[in-house]
C-alpha cells in the first residue's frame, strides 16, 4: 500500500506520527530544529495527507502497513492517535523500536469503568453522527477542542487550520474510521509490555487526553518520564515549539 513518508535530516532515525484528521505537515514548526539532530521519517497516516488513497479501518492494520516502510532501528514520536500507533509499533516490533516519545497520549480516549481520564463515549458518537451531516463544522469543532486550554488558542487554531489546508483533507470515510479507532482502542493492559524508554509530553490543560492519563501512563510504564507543559492544550509542539524540541535532548 502507498504510504507517504517524507525523510529529512541526518542522525538517528526518528519516526513522526501525526494525529487524527491531520497530516505530517503539522510538524512544520519543529522539524527544522529536529532535523539537525535526527533523520526524520514524517509519515502521513493511512487515509491522511499524501497517503489519502490508503484506507484502513483498524489500529492494527495501520501499524502493520506503516511498519513495513520504516528503517530497521528507529525511535518514534507520536501525537494523539499517532501515539497509539507508536505504542503498537513498540509492541509489534520491540527489537526495532528503541525509544518512544508520546505526545498528548492516552491508552484509552473514552471514559470507561476505572478510567475517568477520557472523553464521554457519547461525545465521540455524536462526532461520528455529525461528521456525516456536516463534515466542515464537525472538524472545526474538533480543532477547537484541541486548542482548548492553551494560552494562545487563536494562534494555535490558525496553525492547525492552515496545516489542514496544505493538502486535500481525508475523506469522510477515513475520518469516521479514525473516530471508530479512538472510540474502541484500549491499550491499558498492554503498557507493561513496553520495555523501551518512554518520554511523555503533555499539556496541563488538555481536554481531549486529560493530564491524568499521562500521569497514569508514567506510573504503569517501566521506563517513563513526564514533561508537563503548563497553559497548554492538546498540541504542545504548536504552543511551545522550542520547549518541545528541547525535550528531545535526552534522546
Amino acid at each position: 500500500m502507498a504510504i507517504h513518508i517524507k525523510i529529512i535530516g541526518a542522525g538517528p532515525d526518528l519516526v513522526m506520527l501525526h494525529g487524527w484528521a491531520m497530516h505530517s505537515g503539522v510538524w512544520e514548526g519543529v522539524i527544522g530544529s529536529l532535523s539537525h539532530r535526527f533523520r526524520l521519517h514524517c509519515v502521513d497516516l493511512p487515509g491522511h495527507g499524501a497517503s489519502r488513497d490508503c484506507m484502513l479501518e483498524s489500529l492494527e492494520q495501520m501499524t502493520t502497513v506503516i511498519a513495513a516502510h520504516l528503517p530497521k532501528y528507529y525511535s518514534v514520536c507520536g501525537w494523539s492517535l499517532g501515539s497509539q500507533v507508536a505504542i503498537r509499533l513498540a509492541l509489534q516490533a520491540p527489537e526495532c523500536v528503541q525509544q518512544l516519545v508520546l505526545v498528548s497520549s492516552t491508552p484509552c480516549f473514552v471514559k470507561r469503568v476505572n478510567w475517568p481520564w477520557g472523553m464521554e463515549a457519547n461525545t465521540l458518537t455524536l462526532f461520528m453522527e455529525n461528521m456525516a451531516r456536516d463534515y466542515t463544522q464537525t472538524l472545526n469543532r474538533f480543532l477547537t477542542l484541541q486548542v482548548s486550554g492553551s494560552e494562545d488558542q487563536t494562534r494555535v487554531l490558525a496553525q492547525l487550520r492552515r496545516s489542514i489546508l496544505q493538502t486535500e483533507p481525508p475523506t469522510p470515510a477515513t475520518l469516521q474510521a479514525g473516530l471508530k479507532i479512538l472510540q474502541t482502542s484500549d491499550l491499558r493492559a498492554d503498557l507493561d509490555q513496553i520495555r523501551q524508554p518512554v518520554l511523555l509530553i503533555h499539556g496541563q490543560n488538555d481536554v481531549i487526553a486529560p493530564v491524568g492519563a499521562a500521569e497514569w501512563m508514567q506510573q504503569h510504564l517501566l521506563q517513563a518520564q513526564l514533561k508537563l507543559f503548563p497553559h497548554c492544550g492538546h498540541a504542545p509542539f504548536l504552543s511551545f515549539p522550542e520547549q518541545f524540541v528541547s525535550c528531545f535532548d535526552a534522546l
